[in-house]
């Protein structure tokens, strides 16, 4: 479960695991509170069975009803919420119903939904388990949310790198002319401190001529992000485009990727981004380094360090070669260790063992 399949992260790896799961063992559902999205019709078309909850609000039973109706219809033996509401919801309508394995997911630092805090705190001992995506959110529920360890299941995320590979084609038609791209792929959100990659950009971009940043996805900092880049006099300079189903164009036509984030945990465009053969630039916050080894994979720079990501990003436009290194090794490590099979085959060990632990 979900509150929705759009451009989320948590909505990609929902519905990645829900397509790559062992249909021999499992048969999966997906529920979410809107219908529609980049992830419904890609599910769709893969036979997965989609129910759309209408909860009008954190009060509504009526909405809880619906959902523990479902689960008792369809004797759904585990139920997995992917996301904050969802989980504020799902765990305890899972409970109501009957479900015998219930888990929910931390797949971001919590300090980002406050008021769904306490609630958030008393899902964690409803449910049979928290799924995480990365060690930093690990230790976050341990140090700061006080859950036992062994209620916590580290799954990492998963990459199709059959889809996001290193194969470099044209570049999309808006960047065909740029002698060197630095962009990024993610959700247009306060968080993803893309106000320190403008002002970056414009201490760099008379670096190289005809140096282009390409800001790919939507969100509610879109307009203000396009007002900074013209109070800065680089707008002529940015790519701004919509959030689209298919990135892989545009991550093969970027040569260095940078994800400012103030927070993070494990970036699914940040992996994107190395599998396509990126040369990555990463704040060192959250997740980040677990997959940016400082020097090996990527760099990394403080977080909101202007000055520091210039720096960076200088080293990295008059070191083409060195750039091409990084890129390789990032991209074995996904490559190695974070394919989307893995991350599957994972979550299924991680649902058949608390799954044994349950009468048939």
């Amino acid at each position: 479960m979900a509150r929705q399949l759009d451009q989320g992260g948590s909505e990609r790896q929902l519905a990645q695991i829900a397509k790559t799961l062992d249909r021999s063992r499992f048969a999966p559902h997906v529920g979410v509170f809107r219908s529609g999205g980049l992830r419904w019709c890609e599910l769709e078309s893969d036979g997965i069975p989609l129910v759309c909850f209408p909860v009008p609000s954190i009060a509504s039973v009526q909405g809880a009803f619906a959902i523990a109706g479902y689960i008792h219809r369809h004797a759904i033996r585990l139920v997995h919420t992917f996301d904050i509401p969802a989980n504020v919801y799902g765990v305890p309508a899972a409970r109501m119903a009957g479900a015998p394995v219930v888990l929910s997911s931390q797949r971001a630092h919590r300090d980002l939904a406050p008021r769904f805090r306490r609630l958030m705190r008393l899902t964690d001992f409803l449910a049979d388990g928290v799924v995480v995506n990365c060690e930093f959110i690990r230790r976050h529920l341990i140090e700061d949310e006080r859950v036992p360890p062994g209620r916590i299941h580290l799954c990492y995320n998963g990459i199709d790198v059959d889809v996001f590979h290193s194969v470099r084609g044209c570049r999309p038609e808006a960047l065909a002319h740029a002698s060197l791209v630095v962009g990024v792929v993610c959700a247009l959100r306060p968080e993803k401190g893309l106000d320190t990659l403008l002002e970056a950009f414009a201490l760099v971009r008379t670096r190289q001529a005809g140096m282009k940043l390409a800001i790919v996805g939507s969100g509610a900092c879109e307009e203000g992000l396009r007002a900074q880049a013209a109070a800065l006099g680089i707008l002529q300079d940015c790519v701004f485009q919509p959030a689209t189903a298919d990135v892989t164009p545009w991550l093969r036509g970027i040569d260095i990727f940078v994800l400012p984030s103030l927070t993070e945990a494990l970036s699914n465009s940040l992996m994107e981004a190395m599998s396509c053969g990126c040369c990555v630039v990463a704040s060192r916050v959250g997740g980040n380094p677990e997959l940016v080894a400082d020097g090996e994979t990527g760099l990394l720079f403080g977080q909101r360090d202007v000055s520091g990501l210039a720096l960076a990003l200088n080293r990295l436009i008059d070191q083409p070669s060195w750039r091409a290194e990084l890129a390789g090794n990032a991209s074995r490590l996904i490559c190695e260790n974070f394919r989307l099979s893995m991350a599957a085959r994972r979550m299924g060990e991680t649902y058949a063992a608390l799954l044994s632990r349950q009468p048939a």
